[in-house]
């Protein structure tokens, strides 16, 4: 665990986890400093599978909120994401998977996606990045984009 990911962690009401967490212990030392809420993601196993689901959704400052590892993104979701979206009318969609950082609008379902890149020392993207935000009166506020360092570097 990178003391980075640490002092920023230290300082939010919630983390946010989108999958590929790997090892459990980063759940563990995220979840001892505050409420964390995460899913699964692809390389993860039985254990991480176990602990968290494959979609975590819930509700916080009037902002409905569904955070899923594989998702896509506006105008090329994931296989059935869309019918979904359609049903559980997210105003936030967070995903994971490709490990690049991306905000956008989508104007067809009305909602802010968010994919946070990847925090962690393995991958292929080429900057660590996490995204740091507030939610209030359901809307997301105050986004920041704080970038880590590049892959394989921990201090």
């Amino acid at each position: 665990m990178d003391d980075r990911i640490l002092h920023h962690a230290k300082s939010v009401d919630e983390i946010w986890h989108a999958g590929d967490i790997g090892d459990l212990n980063v759940t563990d030392d995220l979840a001892r400093i505050t409420t964390l809420r995460a899913v699964y993601g692809n390389i993860d196993g039985q254990e991480a599978r176990r602990e968290f689901p494959l979609h975590n959704e819930f509700e916080i400052e009037g902002l409905k909120v569904w955070i899923t590892h594989i998702g896509g993104y506006p105008g090329r979701y994931s296989f059935g994401i869309p019918e979904l979206m359609e049903k559980k009318k997210p105003g936030l969609f967070i995903t994971g998977h490709s490990h690049i950082l991306k905000v956008q609008f989508d104007k067809k379902f009305g909602l802010l996606h968010m994919n946070p890149g990847a925090a962690g020392v393995h991958g292929f993207h080429k900057m660590r990045t996490m995204l740091k935000f507030e939610v209030a009166n359901g809307k997301v506020e105050n986004l920041n984009v704080i970038e880590l360092g590049p892959r394989g570097s921990i201090r």
